[in-house]
């Protein structure tokens, strides 16, 4: 790397900086002086020499996808470059999965790639970071994800929140879902209860865990309903212990319903989706069939200066 790149960056960057560059997400001044053949070069690499990231996060890839993606390399071949690393005689994917899987479906044999020099620990990062922003990982995936790295590397919560531009909070409450039950843990898997409804179970005992879940389920339960029943359920346990009147009932009225018009699940994953890319609380209420408003929630002028940075540069 020439002298004005080693000026330019320091040895540790933030690795969303730099794998935005390296996975298409813009040119820009460092972006072209992290981009030297002492890096990486971009070659037309034998299919049948790459292997699989054993460091994937994604453990499934939708039928669906896959064969639009097939369809579409059929018709433009692949556009975006495979990362890959050279282990020996052959390579080992960083990122792409999906174009190396679509494209063998293909025949092709051949497919365009960037080699780069990366040790495990960068590899786990960049395929985090990429399914993180290029193709949304499911809440559970995330949750191994982070955890496979803690334990792998020894690293912090609070250390991979800042390498993956994220924060602390939202890194760890995504980890603390892998103490879920495995009947909740398959709820949220299936898309049959949010992530913001399995955060609001993790202060119950695991047996009203799967009872509220349940009953999320049957009832369509919004978040909001169901963090006043968790609430309902510790007051009731806390009377109990101390003496207090035991026939407090531990869930809202059945005939409680959530506003009107109700939030769908659909809108509750576009909610956490937003919280994940702003970093911030993020509510939607919907007013109408096709009205309604987005509320952006700061607790600083720091955090509303980099929230407004961020939505300027979006438009």
């Amino acid at each position: 790397m020439d002298e004005h790149a080693d000026k330019q960056q320091p040895a540790r960057r933030r690795l969303g900086r730099g794998l935005n560059a390296l996975l298409g997400g813009g040119a820009s001044p460092d972006a072209a002086s992290s981009s030297s053949e002492d890096q990486f070069d971009s070659s037309q690499i034998p299919i049948d020499r790459i292997d699989p990231n054993p460091f994937q996060p994604r453990k499934d890839f939708e039928p669906a996808s896959l064969r639009e993606l097939v369809a579409s390399i059929r018709r433009h071949g692949v556009l975006q470059p495979l990362l890959v690393r050279k282990q020996g005689d052959r390579y080992q994917l960083i990122a792409g999965e999906r174009r190396w899987l679509s494209s063998k479906q293909t025949g092709l044999a051949t497919v365009p790639c960037r080699i780069l020099a990366l040790e495990d620990q960068g590899v786990t990062e960049a395929a985090i970071e990429e399914n993180l922003k290029r193709k949304d990982l499911n809440a559970l995936e995330k949750a191994q994800a982070f955890q496979d790295y803690l334990d792998r590397f020894g690293s912090s919560i609070e250390a991979l929140a800042k390498q993956l531009s994220m924060k602390r909070a939202t890194v760890s409450n995504y980890v603390r879902l892998l103490e879920l039950p495995d009947a909740v843990k398959q709820a949220l898997a299936g898309d049959r209860i949010t992530n913001g409804h399995a955060r609001a179970l993790l202060p119950l005992p695991e047996a009203d865990q799967i009872a509220l879940c349940r009953r999320i389920e049957a009832e369509s339960l919004s978040v909001r309903v169901t963090e006043k029943a968790v609430r309902a359920i510790q007051r009731s346990a806390n009377e109990e212990q101390h003496g207090g009147d035991s026939d407090t009932v531990p869930f809202p009225d059945s005939a409680e319903k959530p506003p009107t018009p109700q939030v769908s699940n659909h809108v509750r994953s576009l909610i956490d989706q937003l919280q994940q890319h702003l970093g911030a609380k993020v509510d939607i209420q919907l007013s109408g069939p096709q009205t309604g408003r987005i509320i952006i929630r700061f607790d600083s002028n720091d955090e509303f200066d980099r929230l407004l940075r961020h939505l300027r540069h979006a438009a």
